[in-house]
């Protein structure tokens, strides 16, 4: 998969308060970012706007003050559209961690050398993520946890797991 130009960091709920601020839904695993953020776009036009200031407001949500956006019918135009920030400005991940645009389209092997497919879809679950790998003939569900998930090279394009007892047939 392509390296996208924005990754997506919010939902806007609502406007919060008479100044056109934002309240947003945090959809990122780093919710500590809403703190440093100086640019963010917004929608599927990705219009870019500046940062007045950002804050959390609780473990969900975030308050975000555009410039430019300066009352609640202004805020209330951006309801249910997405808040991303530029690929470049991503959390830079610690070693062995990637994110999931890195995970789409990844060949998939087992330790023992056989191809299962590409990974199609990474599919939230709650308790861990799920990779549709395909083949173009068949399609396989790899929970993406320590005990199948053995490598992931970046450089090579591969994941290389360890199939459990009774996950594929």
């Amino acid at each position: 998969m392509d390296k996208p130009s924005r990754l997506i960091i919010g939902k806007i709920l609502k406007p919060f308060g008479v100044r056109g601020e934002l309240k947003v839904e945090i959809l990122t695993d780093f919710p500590e970012r809403f703190a440093s953020l100086r640019q963010v776009f917004i929608g599927d036009g990705a219009k870019s706007f500046s940062v007045a200031s950002a804050h959390l407001h609780n473990h969900t949500t975030a308050l975000v003050k555009l410039q430019g956006i300066d009352t609640p019918e202004d805020a209330a135009k951006l309801r249910e559209q997405f808040l991303y920030v530029a690929v470049d400005d991503a959390v830079k991940l610690p070693p062995g961690q990637v994110y999931l645009y890195q995970i789409i389209g990844l060949q998939v092997k087992t330790i023992d050398g056989q191809v299962l497919g590409k990974i199609a879809e990474v599919l939230d679950t709650r308790a861990n993520d799920v990779y549709i790998v395909r083949d173009g003939t068949r399609e396989i569900l790899l929970p993406a946890i320590p005990d199948v998930v053995k490598a992931i090279d970046l450089e090579s394009g591969e994941m290389l797991v360890e199939l459990l007892d009774g996950l594929i047939s």
